[in-house]
């Protein structure tokens, strides 16, 4: 498929899984296996360590240095052939760093969608709700602020490495790349919903959000290039 026909069915597909996890039970019956009910508690503490360090700062940091280590050589190493060779992959896998998690960060500011520990189920005090749903009027009375949880913010970072495959030219090296982004996405995803913070469909709808977004930004450098 060419980049539009992916950006047509990657929306179709982000809209399919929107109403798909929203009209049934599968995050409940998974995130269950996560969640003791006798002790109230998740299969891992927010804060355990080397836990945190791992899947959330450590990995936070290593991206972040990794988008930073990728403009420093686009600025003061342009001219080298490499970069060259490079430079509008690199453009691409900057701008997906820093747009995939801001955008995926404003929506889920704007959603009003719990976490799983927020929910009832699980001792919270938000109930089960659906994105286009809205809580009753005496609920935002007695709980104004919003919650930010859906989609999966952290693991948004990891899935702008889905860019990569915008940046290599063989074949095999786009897999690999895929491959990568793919696990580390996972990882961080995986992580945040056995601390609870997370459920299986905020982790998949940021992955389909994340290539959504990395398609246009691609669509977009790919025409002014062309220009």
């Amino acid at each position: 498929m060419n980049i539009n026909q992916q950006l047509v069915v990657t929306f179709l597909v982000l809209l399919f899984s929107i109403v798909f996890f929203g009209i049934n039970n599968i995050d409940l019956t998974l995130q269950d296996q996560f969640f003791n009910f006798t002790t109230h508690k998740w299969v891992l503490f927010w804060g355990e360590q080397p836990y945190k360090f791992i899947f959330y700062d450590g990995i936070k940091k290593l991206l972040i240095a990794f988008a930073v280590s990728l403009l420093l050589a686009l600025v003061f190493f342009r001219k080298t052939k490499l970069v060259n060779d490079y430079k509008r992959g690199i453009i691409i896998v900057i701008l997906s760093a820093i747009f995939v998690p801001f955008i995926a960060s404003s929506i889920k500011g704007q959603t009003n969608m719990p976490c799983p520990k927020d929910e009832i189920r699980y001792g919270g005090i938000y109930p089960r709700t659906a994105v286009w749903q809205d809580y009753t009027p005496e609920f935002k009375l007695h709980h104004p602020h919003k919650s930010k949880c859906w989609p999966a913010g952290h693991a948004s970072g990891g899935f702008a490495l889905l860019s990569l495959i915008f940046l290599f030219h063989k074949r095999k090296n786009k897999i690999i790349a895929g491959t990568v982004a793919m696990a580390v996405g996972w990882s961080m995803g995986l992580y945040k919903m056995v601390i609870g913070d997370h459920f299986l469909s905020h982790t998949i709808i940021t992955m389909i959000l994340a290539w959504l977004i990395i398609l246009l930004i691609t669509k977009i450098v790919n025409k002014i290039y062309s220009l």
